[in-house]
């Protein structure tokens, strides 16, 4: 039998835009007697129990010959079989905590925030209390609502922007899917440095743990190691050293943006992970030394903010998209630079 898996890992608080999803893919034996689906796939996923097959089938995203079945189906020989599951409960038990939350919209199924930069998404190592999770624990409780946040994908600590949360497990799968399938639109404005040669690209080139530096994700352009990535990117504004533009995210991997925009020469405006806390274009002049390292001190994080979402609401089937504005270090940061570069400060 061939078989294809392939898992988002949940690590830490460090992983920007990476999906939580379990994929596999199966090709069935010639041989295969006929058995029910949810019991074939129990008896080849690990940790795989019938109720969570069941939620999926119901969610359809068990799909054999490209089309959802349900539980009760019979495998037959031959037939190829994906399936995209959720991550089962974490096993860090969440305790509510009474944190100010920006919700932008919530029904039953699902509830989207706009997370400030500083918060990070779920508790792990390092990180056990003060959680987006928490906090949405916490509100939840406050409206007697016996509700869990199911996450889908995330962001870092030091990013800004909207998130989906899934509030059931059909909710959470049919999400899942649409991450998976790279049907979901997200767009994200970063300042980057340097002033941006063409006005839009797409940058391309698997992404993997940095063998040098653990902290580090990387590009390995011949594919030899990491996962693909496929970044979609427009320049918005030019001032001068730096530049602001647009990502749009086909796949969703960690630090994808803050790893591609590095690997074309362009890293994000005060990421230290990745270089860009030091001044890396412009002049030697104090005033603009001064300059730069007042923006630093507004902005002590990664100029990157996750602005909108759109996808498929898991309930109605209805297209829907969340805006935001830019946080108000990021914006005040970028205003400085509109300034700078209008008035030139007698330098560029």
């Amino acid at each position: 039998m061939a078989e294809e898996q392939e898992i988002n890992e949940a690590s830490s608080e460090e992983n920007e835009n990476q999906e939580l999803y379990e994929h596999y893919k199966f090709e069935v034996d010639p041989g295969q007697e006929p058995l029910r689906i949810d019991k074939f796939l129990m008896s080849r996923i690990m940790n795989a129990t019938r109720n969570k097959i069941q939620q999926a089938t119901k969610a359809e995203t068990v799909l054999v010959n490209e089309k959802a079945v349900k539980s009760n189906y019979k495998v037959k020989p031959n037939d190829v079989i994906t399936v995209v599951l959720t991550y089962p409960p974490r096993e860090t038990k969440i305790y509510g905590e009474d944190i100010p939350l920006e919700i932008v919209y919530e029904d039953k199924d699902v509830i989207v925030v706009n997370k400030q930069a500083g918060m990070v998404v779920h508790p792990g190592f390092g990180n056990y209390t003060g959680t987006l999770l928490n906090a949405l624990k916490f509100y939840f409780e406050s409206k007697n609502e016996a509700t869990e946040a199911m996450l889908v994908h995330r962001i870092d600590k030091d990013t800004s922007g909207i998130l989906v949360v899934a509030k059931n497990e059909i909710a959470q799968a049919r999400l899942a899917k649409q991450f998976h399938d790279h049907s979901i639109e997200r767009k994200y404005q970063a300042l980057v440095w340097g002033d941006m040669a063409d006005e839009k690209g797409t940058i391309e080139g698997n992404i993997g743990r940095n063998p040098s530096n653990r902290l580090q994700m990387t590009v390995f352009p011949d594919g030899e190691q990491g996962r693909d990535a496929i970044t979609h990117y427009r320049l918005l504004r030019r001032f001068g050293y730096v530049s602001l533009v647009e990502c749009q995210l086909e796949t969703g991997r960690t630090h994808q943006i803050r790893a591609h925009m590095r690997y074309i020469n362009h890293p994000l405006f005060s990421d230290a992970r990745y270089g860009g806390d030091r001044i890396l274009k412009g002049t030697t002049f104090t005033k603009y030394r001064q300059f730069v390292n007042n923006c630093f001190k507004l902005m002590p994080r990664q100029a990157l903010h996750a602005k909108s979402i759109g996808f498929i609401h898991p309930g109605t089937g209805k297209e829907l998209f969340f805006d935001s504005e830019l946080p108000q270090d990021m914006a005040a940061v970028i205003d400085k630079w509109e300034i700078y570069s209008q008035h030139q400060i007698g330098e560029m």
